[in-house]
């Protein structure tokens, strides 16, 4: 006996057609009995013939109702066969291509591009893959609501769709991940580069709803299937293609999003060298590899030391130390920034806890940190199981985290500081930050960016930005601290602006716990447990801080 593949139930009603087959044979049955046995029958019933023959009357009784029976079975047979086709048609169509945009989906994309890379072989001619990605799209959702966001990617759409030459497919991959594939002539891929240039255009006008208008921007990410500068070069499938197209994508995100780059081999290296961070940060994670390290803070006027700011920094047995420039971007997309962050501020309140208690621990606080509701109240609770006092603890909130959540901050903000923390604005002047803002929200402190602390270094200039960072800071009653003093020049002109506090390379590179409680317990700044459990005590000589300059790098 052998096995066959299960038949298609649409060839096998087709096959069913055979009903009609009967009912022929019946017509054909009924007119050679009915020739003979009406007759017989009209007579009877008139009353001039005798009794007909009982079996051809059943004979062609049996016809009719065959007939019947077949012509029946032969039109729903022919409904259904129909239903179906257009079932199976509907099927295709889900199956092949988006709900919502009407265009090809992610599957369907790779069936396309390779049947359009073929086409395009013929003609001698090279296909490009384009992927696009709304910048920000999330916020759209977020601040408008979901329905708010399908209708912006329908408009995108629709107005790509209108740019395209005809035989382009377009597709939406996920989300708001949108490609196409289109052909142009060898060699020119400066035709692309206008289509870009005109969907760039495209989507720069707003989008306008009933009640709403959006405006957004567009990352774009290039590939060929040939040498993009040589008239032959080696050829990729559609799987190739889009994966370099994504890769020059990411690309065109880091750079800075609304802009396009086509791909280049050297992306592949520096996305594989991605992706070997985002293995080892997972790995350093579990093995402590990850370390806090602390800057001085000290006060301009008297040059006393008065706290540290805690840096994170990454000892990688492959790839050394590493700053936090380099690992917290990776962190904070790949979702362990929090437990990276927070297993850093339970050691650094470890370390801080045997200094003295005139200084102070400055800790800078992710912008995905604040996007947690219950960061203050997971925050105080390390600081009580630490023992380290809140008074002495300083949290640095960017001015981009403003922006994207005022209220959630400002409830962050009051909790903290109700427990007696202080809060501080980092990057002052950088981001997005009003008056307005200033005035409602309780900062301790501004922060000035070191990208304004560094235009005071030649002799004689003054940053009237900083003049009137300054001024603003003694309106509103509030300390600053200036980053990135890196030489007597800015030491000198800091001094001339009134009390306060700095930091940067002319104290001393950040150190370790180990160099810091060295550097401390020379300066007498050290608290030392007693043998008695429970009691400390500091020492009795307080020399005072040496001071320490190290080479600017």
């Amino acid at each position: 006996m052998t096995d066959h593949e299960p038949e298609n139930p649409l060839v096998a009603a087709e096959r069913d057609i055979v009903a009609l087959g009967i009912a022929v044979a019946a017509i054909i049955m009924l007119v050679g009995t009915g020739g003979s046995v009406l007759p017989e029958a009209i007579a009877a019933l008139l009353g001039d013939g005798g009794k007909p023959n009982v079996i051809l009357v059943n004979a062609l009784l049996l016809n009719i109702a065959l007939i019947i029976f077949g012509w029946r079975r032969y039109r729903e047979l022919t409904r259904e066969i129909a239903e179906r086709r257009r079932a199976e048609a509907r099927a295709q169509l889900l199956a092949a291509t988006d709900p919502l945009t009407r265009c090809l989906n992610r599957r369907s994309m790779i069936e396309a591009t390779e049947a359009l890379r073929k086409l395009a072989e013929t003609r001698g001619e090279a296909i490009a893959y384009c992927m696009i990605d709304l910048d920000n799209f999330k916020q759209i959702n977020d601040m408008h609501g979901h329905a708010a966001g399908d209708a912006v990617l329908v408009m995108v759409c629709d107005r790509v769709r209108a740019l395209l030459p005809r035989e382009a497919q377009l597709a939406r991959l996920g989300g708001d991940e949108f490609a196409f594939v289109t052909t142009f002539p060898t060699g020119h891929p400066e035709r692309v580069d206008d289509l870009v240039v005109r969907i760039y255009e495209s989507l720069a006008q707003p989008l306008r709803m009933p009640e709403l208008t959006v405006e957004l921007t567009v990352s774009i990410g290039l590939a060929c299937d040939h040498d993009i500068d040589r008239a032959t070069g080696a050829e990729v499938d559609g799987n190739a293609l889009m994966h370099r197209a994504d890769m020059a994508l990411y690309h065109a995100k880091k750079q800075g999003r609304n802009r396009y780059f086509w791909f280049e081999p050297s992306m592949e290296n520096e996305l594989r060298f991605r992706n070997q961070l985002e293995t080892g940060i997972r790995r350093g994670l579990a093995r402590g590899e990850f370390v806090p390290f602390y800057e001085q803070q000290v006060d301009v006027e008297s040059g006393t030391l008065v706290g540290f700011e805690m840096l994170a920094r990454w000892r990688s047995p492959q790839l050394g130390l590493i700053g936090p420039d380099i690992f917290v971007p990776i962190a904070e997309e790949i979702g362990l920034i929090n437990e990276l962050s927070e297993r850093l501020m339970e050691q650094a309140f470890r370390d801080a806890r045997e200094w003295d208690e005139s200084l102070t621990l400055s800790i800078n606080i992710s912008p995905v940190q604040l996007r947690d509701p219950w960061f203050a109240q997971r925050l105080l609770k390390r600081l009580v199981a630490a023992g380290f006092p809140p008074q002495r603890l300083e949290i640095e909130i960017t001015e981009s985290c403003l922006h994207e959540n005022v209220g959630l901050v400002r409830s962050m903000i009051m909790s903290l500081r109700n427990q007696g923390v202080q809060i501080s604005l980092d990057d002052f002047g950088t981001g997005y930050s009003s008056f307005e803002q200033l005035r409602n929200l309780p900062f301790d402190r501004i922060k000035i960016d070191r990208s304004f602390v560094s235009e005071l270094k030649e002799p004689g200039q003054r940053s009237r930005l900083v003049e009137a960072i300054v001024s603003l800071g003694r309106g509103l009653d509030l300390p600053l601290t200036a980053e990135g003093v890196e030489d007597e020049e800015i030491l000198k002109a800091l001094k001339t602006m009134g009390r306060l506090k700095a930091q940067g390379y002319l104290y001393g590179l950040p150190e370790d716990a180990e160099g810091v409680r060295a550097r401390l317990a020379a300066a007498g700044k050290l608290i030392t447990p007693r043998t008695e459990p429970g009691v400390t005590t500091r020492p009795a000589a307080k020399a005072p801080l040496p001071p320490h300059r190290a080479a600017q790098g």
